[in-house]
């Protein structure tokens, strides 16, 4: 299926408002087609976009897009979004090289009013919003889209409280699928499921509103009034939610594949002019079984078969070892537990979770509380392992600092997706995790290239007296040089020890800098890298080894700014180093257009 019959509300919104229902059904069931084939071939977010079809295509036909700004929360689900907004002929190129992100992104189109990558963020980006339009005398409404999942993020409740005060015009959608990406946990996952098992609300809600607005010149404020009142009547049909209690004028629950529905609904929340929440109940990966079953695989995926369902690519990844090298630990060792933010699956903790369920926690979207908890655990005498992307682990420098490390306690951080990751653009990069944890007081950080680096470094972390961390990349394992043999040792040297050229570098790109060696010494130059696994703390040994030579160079997989590098030029200074040296990192410019 092509693109060709998508519209394109860029140049002509009509020709979305105008079709019927007849003709938006066959046009959800081609999006569906298209958004399988790209990401079959291309990889990315399956199942969220494919629950959201119906749901994106109401709003473009209520609201008037730019005018009115729509911020997604997470953003992987704005396929349907980009698709509608001028981008179709590009699409076979999302997460490509030079081709369109997988996330919302304002330079790419007027319709992404801003970047969003992480979870939670939405609601407090829709209040910033709503307030400037308020505040320049601009027209629309603010729309945030966020899934039940993403209310487990502190975050979305400091928007929340907000926005129900704020009086500026803006509606949160809440895509409840009752999946974050593994399935939701704690109170506020009980909470809708109540919700959702009461729908007589809603009807006699929009009924009533009917009948009211309908009322010549005083129907539309009686309308208005009844949505701001506290009535006996609204608690005797239906008890207040949370919402109603911050301050938001509550509709739903309603279905979120039936845009007649969803149109009604939401034209009603555009029209009462004050803090709305609609609630929409969606399936995630609809229309197609396999993420129908399995929505929890297909959240995030990479090139698939279409009939099977099934992975083209497969073998153990660095995060299938940890988790397995994590059972081992757990089999040896009862006082260890494995915490993760609603990545169970992402960050390889499946089978610790069917193995060890007692010592196995997921506390949703919500990392900041994740590492507190693991504080508690470490000071109650376990020794918990918080498995987390290392994008997201910049959320937690607080609770790392005052929680974690002021007091010395033993948490792990195993650091998944660290270095550049490819196809899920700047804000899934993991460029920051290291500059970050270089600062904190009494933090080991172990970088390693190979499993059996990870393995043995992983071990070393969970018994170590004080925090630790271990970084490792997405993906596969890389080849090793020939005549290299991987150690546990904190650094080691591959080449010509008695060589004035020196690499020095860490992690998986020392694959790249042992090529760059090797080319060096069949040109009859002599050439060594020094590759370090415990990036934090530097070996005075291996900063006096460096401080030999002539010309040393450094390469790693993040900023600059902060990185092991300065770390070990400043360590070089002190031995009087009077050579030359060059430092190779990321640059502001990669991070902020990547």
């Amino acid at each position: 299926m092509g693109f060709e019959n998508i519209p394109n509300i860029d140049k002509d919104r009509e020709s979305l408002r105008s079709l019927s229902y007849e003709q938006i059904d066959t046009l959800c069931e081609d999006i569906r087609h298209l958004l399988i084939e790209t990401l079959s071939r291309n990889g990315g977010h399956l199942a969220p976009n494919l629950g959201v079809v119906e749901l994106t295509i109401a709003m473009h036909r209520v609201f008037d897009s730019p005018v009115d700004q729509f911020v997604f929360d997470v953003g992987h689900q704005c396929y349907t979004h980009k698709l509608l907004t001028g981008r179709a002929d590009r699409f076979d190129t999302i997460r490509t090289e030079g081709g369109l992100a997988g996330f919302p992104k304002p330079s790419e189109s007027v319709h992404d009013p801003i970047v969003t990558g992480h979870s939670s963020t939405s609601i407090s980006v829709a209040c910033g919003l709503a307030r400037a339009k308020r505040l320049k005398g601009e027209e629309g409404t603010v729309v945030a889209v966020i899934g039940d999942g993403a209310l487990t993020g502190g975050l979305a409740y400091e928007g929340l409280n907000n926005a129900g005060q704020a009086r500026d015009n803006i509606i949160v959608i809440l895509n409840d699928n009752r999946m974050s990406i593994s399935k939701n946990v704690g109170a506020m996952a009980r909470h809708l499921a109540v919700i959702r098992s009461k729908k007589s609300y809603v009807k006699a809600k929009s009924l009533t509103s009917k009948i009211v607005g309908g009322i010549p010149l005083v129907g539309k404020p009686m309308r208005r009034a009844m949505f701001r009142s506290k009535s006996a009547l609204k608690n005797a049909v239906y008890k207040n939610t949370l919402f109603d209690a911050l301050g938001f004028a509550y509709l739903g629950p309603v279905d979120g594949h039936n845009v007649k529905q969803l149109e009604q609904v939401l034209s009603l929340a555009k029209s009462i002019k004050r803090p709305a929440l609609v609630h929409v109940c969606t399936s995630k990966g609809k229309g197609y079984s396999y993420a129908e079953r399995n929505p929890g695989k297909f959240h995030g995926i990479g090139k698939f078969d279409i009939d099977t369902g099934e992975p083209i690519s497969g073998g153990a990844s660095y995060s299938s070892v940890f988790g397995k090298a994590l059972c081992d630990l757990a089999a040896d060792d009862e006082s260890v537990c494995a915490v993760t933010a609603a990545m169970k699956t992402g960050t390889g903790l499946s089978d610790f979770a069917a193995n060890y369920h007692r010592r196995f926690h997921d506390c949703g979207i919500a990392e900041e509380h994740a590492v507190s908890y693991c504080a508690g655990l470490a000071a109650g005498g376990m020794k918990p392992v918080f498995a987390v992307y290392a994008s997201f682990i910049q959320r937690c420098y607080d609770q790392i600092i005052h929680d974690v490390a002021i007091q010395g306690l033993n948490v792990t951080f195993a650091i998944d997706r660290a270095g550049v990751v490819g196809e899920d653009g700047e804000t899934h990069h993991g460029l920051f995790d290291v500059a970050m944890l270089n600062t904190v007081p009494g933090m080991s950080i172990y970088s390693p290239c190979y499993f059996d680096e990870l393995t043995g470094a992983l071990e070393m972390c969970v018994n170590e007296p004080s925090p630790a961390a271990i970084r490792y990349p997405r993906g596969s394992e890389p080849v090793k040089p020939d005549s290299f043999t991987s150690s546990v040792e904190s650094w080691c040297i591959y080449g010509d020890s008695d060589s004035d050229t020196i690499i020095v570098t860490y992690g998986r790109i020392f694959g790249a800098a042992a090529k760059v060696c090797d080319r060096l010494r069949s040109e009859g130059k002599k050439a060594c890298v020094v590759k370090l696994l415990r990036i934090k703390p530097i070996d005075k040994e291996t900063v006096s080894f460096v401080s030999k030579g002539r010309n040393v160079f450094f390469f790693e997989e993040g900023i600059r700014q902060g990185g092991i590098g300065e770390t070990f030029i400043s360590l070089l200074e002190e031995y009087g180093f009077n050579g030359s040296y060059t430092l190779r990192a990321v640059d502001n410019t990669f991070v902020t257009h990547a």
